[in-house]
């Protein structure tokens, strides 16, 4: 589907119709000034709120699965998943430091810097476009009618900006008007101390209640992409889900859950309402409704709660493509092959009935040998293994096969691989949210307008059941969870869709509901933020043993290695000779990895394939994922990172600013800025 992007589209449209020789966007260059134009005319005043989506919200063939916004210039990097199970790799916050100082990259650098005269795209300049915004838009004659609906998506962006800063700093200087930058030495116009965190919250609150009130709860097909009241309405949900887990609730104060649970139930209600849902079509089973949400229905889909919206452009000026669809796609189809999962979020899936890997209550014996056996629907359509079909639109029968050999008797490793453009180094691609129906002719698969849901209807069902489990309503909590079960297509053997063990008992449920957000989300940048709120890195706080969850520190994140032998369990020797592919002269080394005719007993090539892992492949793991120095690196995580500091360079601007306890001045004096309060 080719989308236009409203965030880029109205922008331009405005500027070429108004006759104001692009004065708006000459505008965003002058920090000093207010263009009163521009809140004069309606068809302006969208594009300014279009320019702040986009200050917001990943730019052209952003990976925007996996990257988040990091950077204080509005930059997107892999770094938060790379500090997860799901991606092996060292960021500054999982590698080992000689110690905790401010004037090092673990300083998170996302609080921004002053304002300076020239525009750059940063916290407190995106604060001040929409601060400018909500300060003019009611005094240049624009209606109400007119007014409402843009105020309202401005204020669900402020909230947004706070909760960034909330979530990884606790309080932060609470900005409700525009500021100019500082010109002058000496200037303190704009010195703004950090306010407490439940300060902030709550000003988080207000934007959020006033956006609710200001927003339709349904825009127009056209408009897809705009934030809805029922958008608002859940990320309040997320906001309060947040303050009640134990990064901030540290005595688990029922009173903060009741309140998560007060929020996300009113936008669950509010959401169905207006026709959003779980997506549905094409039914439950093997996954099917999961699998086709990512790319069918995108300007109409029920699932989508708050949206970043891509186009399949390939040259004008509102190009914005998502890179999603490249970079996961094998390199011999002309994909970029560079996302792989990890040996620890492919073990985290649950076997068809719901219950884990080697659970003695399952239905289905786990055979690590053929991993991929009677799985959960979702993990078919989350992983691409050795093996697995995986169409796209230039073949609907292609399948991906990952196998590696020994080059010789004396290699340690397999260490030839079919892959001959390239492996992806994990031996198991992730395949979520990719488009079945995908192009690779044109550009690799570079041009895809497939949609990123930030917010889905399945994560309102799961911040609700969070929630309904923190203020002990259990029942209801499990039944929540049961519900995204029952549309992911597994089995309900139990009563409770795998899950019956975990009845009536709170922290099980707890575990429980975040496997599931594991599981749900894996690769929608979620995973960084729970293993965050519920302080699961390590177990100093003793959430990883109340949970029975194993803490990230001290870990290594590993593969797997499929390699080929013969029928008498042999290893194949070659140095470059695929062992499964027809030579030239007819002969095949091994066995013919996708043959004309099955072997006798053998009727399709689902049980070809299980043939093949049980005569000729052997599964191992593979511990050389991380590529990092020492060779024995391990994951560490410092608790300073739960509250992240100011880095130096803040500081140095701004000296006026508490630091966060725990993180010591350059002068050895300690930080003073509590963030529980």
């Amino acid at each position: 589907m080719k989308k236009t992007i409203i965030i880029w589209s109205l922008a331009i449209t405005a500027v070429a119709t108004t006759g104001c020789k692009k004065d708006f966007l000459v505008e965003k260059r002058d920090m000093t000034g207010v263009n009163e134009q521009v809140f004069k005319d309606v068809q302006m005043a969208e594009a300014y709120v279009n320019y702040v989506y986009g200050l917001f919200q990943p730019a052209d063939n952003a990976i925007a699965m996996i990257q988040w916004q990091t950077a204080n210039n509005g930059g997107y990097n892999d770094a938060y998943t790379k500090t997860t199970e799901e991606l092996a790799g060292q960021t500054d916050w999982n590698r080992e430091w000689p110690t905790i100082a401010i004037n090092q990259n673990h300083a998170n650098q996302y609080f921004g810097q002053r304002m300076s005269s020239s525009i750059s795209n940063n916290v407190w300049t995106r604060m001040r476009q929409i601060n400018l915004f909500l300060q003019e838009i009611d005094k240049h004659g624009l209606t109400p009618g007119e007014t409402k609906p843009l105020k309202g998506q401005m204020y669900f962006w402020r909230a947004w900006q706070y909760f960034e800063l909330l979530k990884l700093y606790g309080g932060v200087p609470i900005v409700l008007e525009p500021q100019n930058p500082i010109t002058e030495e000496g200037d303190h116009s704009t010195q703004v101390q950090r306010s407490t965190s439940s300060q902030t919250l709550a000003q988080i609150i207000s934007d959020l209640d006033k956006a609710i009130e200001m927003l339709p709860g349904k825009w127009p097909a056209q408009a897809w992409g705009r934030i809805t009241s029922g958008a608002a309405a859940a990320f309040k949900g997320r906001v309060l889900l947040t303050w009640a887990s134990p990064l901030f609730n540290r005595n688990d104060d029922r009173a903060r859950w009741q309140q998560a649970y007060d929020a996300n139930l009113a936008a669950k209600n509010l959401l169905e309402a207006n026709g959003f849902g779980l997506y549905s079509e094409g039914g439950f089973a093997n996954g099917k409704a999961w699998e086709d949400m990512w790319y069918k229905k995108q300007t109409d889909n029920p699932e989508g709660v708050l949206v970043w919206v891509f186009n399949s452009v390939t040259g004008d000026q509102v190009q914005r493509n998502n890179g999603w669809e490249n970079a996961i796609r094998p390199k011999e189809i002309l994909g970029a092959g560079s996302v792989g999962a990890t040996k620890q979020m492919v073990d985290a899936f649950p076997m068809k009935d719901g219950k884990m890997p080697g659970d003695p209550s399952s239905a289905y014996t786990y055979d690590p040998q053929k991993f991929y056996k009677n799985r959960d629907p979702r993990f078919y359509k989350t992983f691409a293994y050795n093996g697995a079909l995986w169409p796209y639109g230039g073949n609907p029968n292609y399948r991906v096969w990952t196998y590696f050999w020994h080059n010789n008797a004396s290699s340690a490793n397999p260490d030839r691989s079919t892959e001959t453009a390239g492996d992806n180094k994990y031996g198991v691609y992730v395949r979520k949210g990719s488009n079945l129906g995908a192009s690779h002719v044109q550009g690799g698969f570079a041009f895809s307008g497939t949609d990123y849901m930030e917010l889905r209807f399945a994560e309102v069902l799961l911040n609700l059941a969070e929630s309904a489990i923190g203020s002990d309503k259990l029942d209801e909590g499990l039944t929540l969870i049961e519900k995204i079960r029952e549309r992911a297509g597994l089995e309900n053997r139990d009563g409770h869709y795998g899950l019956a063990d975990a009845a009536g008992n709170r922290d099980k449920l707890f575990a429980a509901v975040l496997n599931e957000r594991k599981i749900e989300f894996a690769y929608e940048n979620k995973r960084f933020w729970d293993l965050r709120r519920w302080m699961l890195f390590n177990d100093d706080f003793g959430t990883c043993s109340r949970l029975g969850v194993q803490p990230l520190n001290g870990t290594r994140r590993t593969g797997m290695w499929v390699y080929v032998t013969y029928d008498n369990g042999d290893k194949y020797y070659s140095n470059n000779i695929d062992p499964m592919i027809k030579r030239p002269d007819g002969t095949v080394p091994v066995i013919e990895r996708e043959p004309l005719a099955f072997p006798p007993g053998i009727n399709d090539m689902d049980e070809y394939l299980d043939y093949l892992y049980d005569n000729h492949f052997v599964v191992v793991e593979r511990d050389n994922l991380e590529n990092t120095s020492p060779a024995d690196w391990k994951f560490t995580w410092y608790n300073e990172y739960y509250f992240f500091g100011l880095h130096e360079s803040i500081l140095s601007a701004s000296p006026y600013l508490q630091q966060t306890q725990g993180w010591p001045h350059l002068d050895g004096s300690a930080g003073t800025f509590d963030p529980l309060q």
